[in-house]
């Protein structure tokens, strides 16, 4: 059987979770996919773990990355689309549970709206997992280029799982392999600004399991790695959106505020550069940037008296 949709899974000693990963794809409703497990150079049992499944279902492979491709989420995923067989793409963590109406409903979602994308919900678990229940299709609104103000900022939170794309969408466009953490915002971003669109549907149909050793747990815990690929990652984002002359005030006003976190990176300095601004309006992202930590401090505060108040 040709597969459909080819799922790319990138696994890093995940031994511990992956198993309960893979049978959530297998009990998919949709059953003609194919399942590409990159290693990413890991050192516990993971291929030993999931020996029985790759000899008991053929839709499962197994690949350790090529040297090619750097070490990393980007480097495993690009692999893996290189690889593909299927006309969708879709990515999945190796720790986390799939509803098993996903590639069923966000592929009739795609089919029938022939557009690029299906943009899906996803909902948090730490130890217990959550309770699956059949759904139908629930379709909330398209996405197009028009979005990109709530793209950017993440009012839209388009998590690297929370997507199945046509493959047509990758052709010409990869994964920044510089990059380790914020790479999906980074190059789904970039597909968006490309005129991709897509539809977003209220259905939430991925699971993702919390626990201090993921990549975003890694990152708000402070993590050197992350938190250095985050700021890489605004920087390209914020060139991007000026090539392609998309940077609102509103869009201008959010890359500043998060460059406040990464002072250590002299991040404000480099986006005012990319940003190339008349003398005036220069001097008044240097005073909002400057009042900005107060102004923060101040709804703290007030958040932290509101709260005491009506507790």
């Amino acid at each position: 059987m040709n597969p459909k949709v080819t799922i790319i899974m990138a696994t890093y000693n995940r031994a511990h979770f992956i198993v309960e990963t893979l049978t959530s794809i297998q009990n998919q409703t949709f059953q003609q996919w194919e399942c590409l497990i990159i290693d990413d150079g890991g050192t516990d049992a993971t291929e030993e773990v999931i020996q029985p499944i790759l000899k008991r279902d053929g839709r499962f492979q197994f690949y350790k990355r090529q040297e090619k491709y750097q070490k990393g989420l980007p480097g495993c995923r690009n692999y893996g689309l290189d690889l593909a067989k299927g006309d969708y793409i879709i990515f999945f963590d190796d720790d986390d549970i799939v509803h098993p109406q996903n590639l069923s409903i966000s592929l009739n979602c795609l089919e029938t709206s022939k557009k690029d994308f299906c943009h899906y919900g996803k909902s948090p678990f730490i130890n217990v997992s959550p309770v699956l229940n059949n759904q139908d299709l629930s379709i909330k609104k398209e996405i197009t280029i028009n979005d990109i103000k709530d793209i950017v900022t993440q009012k839209i939170g388009f998590a690297s799982c929370t997507v199945l794309w046509k493959i047509s969408c990758f052709n010409g466009n990869k994964f920044n392999e510089d990059l380790h953490y914020a790479e999906e915002w980074e190059c789904y971003i970039r597909l968006i600004t490309n005129g991709f669109s897509g539809i977003m549907i209220d259905n939430i149909l991925y699971y993702n399991r919390k626990h201090p050793n993921s990549n975003t747990g890694e990152y708000f815990n402070n993590n050197p790695l992350r938190k250095k690929s985050y700021a890489k990652a605004i920087i390209l984002v914020s060139q991007n959106l000026k090539i392609k002359q998309l940077l609102s005030y509103s869009i201008k006003r959010y890359l500043i505020s998060k460059s406040i976190g990464f002072k250590e990176y002299n991040l404000f300095s480099k986006i005012l550069k990319i940003l190339d601004l008349p003398i005036y309006e220069r001097l008044q992202w240097l005073v909002f940037f400057k009042v900005l930590p107060y102004r923060l401090m101040i709804y703290r505060n007030k958040r932290l008296i509101e709260n005491k108040y009506n507790s």
